[in-house]
């Protein structure tokens, strides 16, 4: 039976693989990071389990020197932004983290985000400034780029949570995935919490990703406001360590 074009349905984009699978399936010693082979990634990436606050952070400030080292993408940082994106829903992110009473969910949200964004249009469009051709040889980057529509499934269900903090941290993750061709059908709803972000968050850099973006889409947004840092000094691997550094 014959059916019409418009009833057929768009490929629907792979589900983001389990944690589990992704630790196990992995082969970590053979893919590079800033500091050798990925064969002690399967330790770290275990600690952020651990019902410890401390331990779950220092893990993840690890991670950014492992796999995003000087804001670089390494072979190892497509898995390794896989299995921090399949905790999300792990019991363990819900960790109170003390002096700060902000899930480690928001931290690994935070993680993801500035992760995504040293593979971002912004970022790339820079790169090819200087290196033409930079994203079709550097497979690194175009591996992490292709992850964006499963990472991005991974961080919608937190657009709305209750948690300010956890809410603030997905809106940003979500903005900058977005970018992804296949997620232009997300744009105007994220259009919604952006404009969110602008009217109720005191985080001057989350402000300006909220105000680029909707630059970017197409929407009338109010003058920017010049004391703003530029994007690719913020994030939890800049080097005050941002949202990585104690008190924990």
């Amino acid at each position: 039976m014959n059916h019409s074009r418009s009833n057929a349905v768009p490929p629907r984009e792979p589900d983001l693989p389990p944690y589990q699978a992704v630790m196990a399936e992995t082969d970590w010693g053979s893919l590079q990071t800033a500091f050798g082979n990925g064969e002690d990634l399967p330790r770290v990436l275990a600690r952020l389990l651990e019902p410890d606050p401390k331990v779950q952070v220092t893990a993840l400030s690890e991670l950014g020197e492992l796999v995003g080292h000087q804001n670089t993408v390494y072979e190892a940082t497509a898995p390794v932004a896989m299995y921090v994106a399949g905790i999300l829903t792990h019991p363990a992110a819900m960790t109170v983290r003390p002096y700060r009473n902000v899930p480690i969910r928001a931290t690994l949200l935070n993680w993801l985000t500035s992760t995504a964004y040293d593979a971002s249009d912004e970022v790339v469009g820079r790169m090819e400034q200087y290196f033409p051709g930079f994203l079709t040889h550097d497979t690194t980057v175009a591996a992490l780029r292709d992850l964006r529509p499963m990472l991005y499934e991974a961080v919608a269900p937190f657009l709305q949570d209750s948690h300010e903090d956890v809410r603030e941290a997905a809106v940003i993750a979500a903005l900058i995935l977005a970018e992804h061709p296949a997620l232009a059908e997300h744009r105007d709803h994220l259009a919604l919490h952006a404009r969110s972000i602008l009217d109720t968050s005191s985080d001057s850099l989350n402000r300006r990703v909220a105000r680029q973006t909707l630059e970017a889409w197409g929407h009338e947004v109010p003058a920017s406001e010049p004391s703003l840092e530029e994007p690719w000094d913020w994030g939890p691997r800049s080097d005050g360590r941002g949202d990585l550094e104690p008190p924990f």
